[in-house]
């Protein structure tokens, strides 16, 4: 570990290519099922098994969502697009070479914004994924010396999306991250599931002196798949370089692997330039012609963006950090969005969804949309609190066991009797009462220890329990204490 004092030395420049699958029927160029976790190879064709004489047809759907991207990401979309071929082999690309795009891709010049700050998006450019190896003694599989190939994966659409080298530190660069797995799942392009492949990361990390404005030689760091893996990937790579720079050696360009298990990145191979996969532009499929119409169309369509989404809600007196985390939590903040649209106030409703709904969700592992709670349930336990009809306490007590089953909070109050109690009269008695039986707590009261009007409130409320209405028990405490 590189102590802080060294590392203050040297400028981190990182920069992100980010694959994300794209939630199409079916692949980008084969009518191949585009579906994860099935039995292997059973969703291939001849197109995806690169038989002889078989031809590409681009998916339309796939374009849509390059494009919808490209705009979520302040991209700008060029009137033309085309396709190139990619060449290398690998047991799992049939063909011996990937169709994907290099010189005209779909998108260009885009940013992402993260804490005030504009990261450069060079380029997001279309392709179609390799299948997948998978090797001896891993899923269970026995032996030593051999590899099995899935080729489902073979040709489902991705859309990577090139980053400018403008992140300075794996805190920044995991902001970058997370926020656009936000983007793409907002938008309904990619499920942004890391850990099942169908969003990968590769990292290109560079250190240089402070004040420098050479960058480092770079090495890159492939197929990271959690937030929290890329940002130990990055700080062991940043510790590493440094080493080899304070040690008067020079760092090589590379493809380097990470190992979560030992905490260390380990060189793949020497870094390819583009030259090394010889492109030239796919013979079977013409160039794309995107006109102006077809981009309005898709732009007309935009869903509400996180950021867009974080505004309104910090609009409505909810917090920066109550936005934040029901923004990152995309069933969450959608659940939320229903429970305004059916009248209820907003900060009542985030005081639910961030304590005990949270809480709830938190201990449980689980998501909104695996409880029994509906937005109208909850629209309606706020309804009978701002009603007056039970207090919050109430309300706070009954909404676990709607979490649980489902039953609406109108039913538990009324088969529970936990209406609030609003008669003055039946309050003030049980008021005087708690008063009468705590003589030595009134004269102190008296003599200034005023905090213990909490107290009193806390036995009345123990004794009504929970229905007493809190501000007319306050105010008689007063009255009757003096």
């Amino acid at each position: 570990m590189v102590d802080q004092e060294l590392r203050d030395k040297y400028e981190v420049v990182i920069g992100l290519e980010v694959h994300a699958q794209l939630k199409t029927k079916s692949k980008i160029f084969a009518p191949d099922k585009n579906e994860f976790g099935q039995e292997p190879n059973s969703l291939t064709s001849p197109i995806t098994l690169g038989m002889p004489g078989v031809l590409p047809v681009l998916n339309k759907e796939a374009v849509n969502m390059g494009i919808l991207t490209g705009l979520a990401l302040n991209c700008e979309i060029p009137a033309r697009c085309k396709f190139d071929r990619k060449q290398y082999f690998y047991p799992d690309l049939p063909k011996g070479y990937q169709i994907s795009q290099y010189d005209e891709p779909i998108c260009v010049n885009g940013h992402i914004e993260i804490n005030g700050k504009k990261i450069g998006i060079t380029r997001a450019h279309l392709e179609e994924d390799a299948g997948k190896l998978v090797h001896a003694g891993a899923d269970g599989l026995a032996g030593s010396s051999y590899s099995l190939v899935d080729l489902n994966r073979a040709g489902t659409p991705l859309l990577e999306i090139v980053s400018e080298p403008d992140m300075r530190s794996s805190e920044e660069a995991r902001n970058y991250m997370e926020e656009l797995r936000n983007i793409v799942r907002y938008i309904g392009v990619c499920d942004g599931n890391l850990e099942e492949g169908s969003m990968r990361c590769d990292a290109n990390i560079s250190i240089m002196p402070k004040g420098s404005k050479e960058f480092g030689t770079r090495a890159e760091i492939k197929n990271v798949n959690s937030f929290s893996a890329l940002q130990r990937a990055i700080e062991y790579e940043i510790d590493r370089q440094i080493e080899i720079v304070e040690e008067g050696g020079q760092v090589v360009q590379e493809t380097r692997l990470w190992d979560d298990n030992a905490r260390e990145t380990k060189s793949m191979r020497g870094k390819e330039d583009a030259h090394d996969y010889r492109y030239f532009p796919e013979p079977d499929l013409m160039p794309l012609e995107i006109s102006r119409e077809w981009v309005q169309r898709i732009k007309d369509s935009m869903p509400e963006l996180p950021n867009q989404k974080r505004a309104r809600y910090k609009s409505l007196g909810l917090s920066e950090y109550d936005a934040n985390v029901i923004v990152e939590q995309m069933g969450l903040a959608l659940f939320f969005d229903k429970v305004l649209e059916l009248g209820a106030t907003p900060k009542i409703a985030v005081n639910f969804i961030m304590g005990e709904i949270a809480a709830y969700l938190k201990e449980d592992h689980i998501e909104i949309t695996d409880t029994k709670l509906t937005p109208e349930n909850l629209a309606e336990l706020i309804s009978l609190i701002e009603k007056g009809t039970i207090s919050n306490n109430i309300g706070k007590q009954i909404l676990i066991e709607m979490l649980k089953d489902g039953t609406k909070a109108s039913v538990i109050v009324e088969k529970k009797g936990l209406s609030q109690i609003t008669d003055e009269g039946a309050i003030k008695e049980i008021v005087q009462k708690v008063v009468d039986a705590h003589p030595s707590e009134v004269e102190a009261y008296k003599n200034g220890k005023t905090n213990l009007l909490g107290f009193f409130v806390g036995q009345v409320m123990k004794e009504t329990k929970g229905r007493a209405n809190p501000k007319t028990v306050n105010e008689l405490l007063k009255e009757i204490i003096g």
